[in-house]
């Protein structure tokens, strides 16, 4: 396994990390989900992400439970805040009361002392960003939160919080966490210039666009019972019979360099050097494995070529 820095920081995190959405405690089996986390972390994986909004926190306990098996040292952990855990009117957002609540409920079921990363889940247009930046910063303070971060900001919205953040002296957001993939690559003409830019490293998430990219899908008529589509509603939206058909030319690529389509399809991930890290999902130990090993693979640029004129 290779590390990366993440941004202009000096944390280091595995190219590929872990996480828990639409899995941990929910409709992966718990030793499944345990067995992946401890198969993740015995090959190099350190970097271990999930959000209170998981199953209602099911899945944050689930990943504390596993992780409490390693020294907290050993690896970076990261959770989320902002979509509504309550039916009140302060149960969600970016104000100071919801962060604050929300923070220390997630310490609990992740039995931690800290977090090294508290990503905002999405931008809070309710919220002033300095109100938010200023809450993170205190429990930064105090020793509760070790990096900033955000999820699927936009350029704009990411560069007034880094406006605020030094007009106040507050701590800056060294992370992003887009959504990034073959099929969907919208961070490319804002998004990562301003990372690169101002120091914001990305932790892309649905790299295998859920699971399309791992090849398991020869039709929308022939979708396999235990995967994701076949599972969860709303998954088959993003499958197409043109996308499928754009799978099977990158898998003959992929066969060609003796890997998998997945691995593949992170390898082009990780050929970004603002991207510090590939977080994928996993219900299965296997699966981390053969995800990992796409850490260290360098893609010629005739083999980058070759996959842009199929996805073009």
């Amino acid at each position: 396994m290779r590390y990366r820095k993440l941004g202009k920081s000096g944390l280091k995190v595995s190219e590929i990390s872990l996480g828990s959405w639409l899995t941990y405690g929910g409709y992966v089996e718990k030793k499944n989900a345990v067995d992946s986390i401890h198969k993740a972390y015995d090959l190099g994986i350190n970097f271990f992400d999930t959000a209170n909004v998981y199953e209602r926190g099911e899945a944050e306990k689930v990943v504390g439970e596993a992780l409490n098996t390693y020294s907290r040292d050993s690896y970076v952990l990261a959770t989320k805040v902002f979509w509504p855990m309550g039916s009140g009117p302060n149960d969600r957002g970016l104000s100071r009361k919801h962060v604050f609540e929300q923070l220390h409920a997630s310490l609990k079921r992740l039995n931690t002392d800290y977090v090294d990363i508290y990503y905002c889940h999405r931008f809070d247009p309710e919220t002033p960003v300095e109100e938010t930046l200023r809450t993170i910063d205190d429990m930064v303070r105090q020793g509760k939160i070790l990096y900033a971060g955000v999820s699927e900001w936009t350029a704009v919205q990411m560069a007034e919080a880094l406006a605020v953040a030094d007009k106040y002296l507050l701590d800056r957001i060294v992370v992003n966490q887009p959504v990034y993939n073959m099929f969907n690559r919208y961070i490319e003409k804002e998004v990562i210039p301003l990372g690169e830019q101002k120091g914001i490293g990305q932790v892309v998430f649905s790299p295998l666009a859920q699971g399309l990219l791992s090849g398991k899908y020869t039709s929308i008529s022939d979708i396999p019972a235990d995967s994701r589509a076949a599972k969860l509603e709303g998954m088959r939206n993003g499958i197409t019979e043109e996308k499928i058909a754009k799978v099977g030319q990158l898998d003959g690529i992929a066969k060609e360099l003796g890997i998998s389509v997945a691995q593949l399809a992170l390898a082009w991930i990780l050929r970004q050097p603002n991207v510090a890290s590939a977080l994928v999902g996993a219900s299965r130990p296997e699966q981390v494995e053969e995800n990992a090993k796409a850490s260290g693979i360098e893609l010629s640029s005739d083999v980058i070529d070759k996959i842009e004129s199929i996805l073009a």
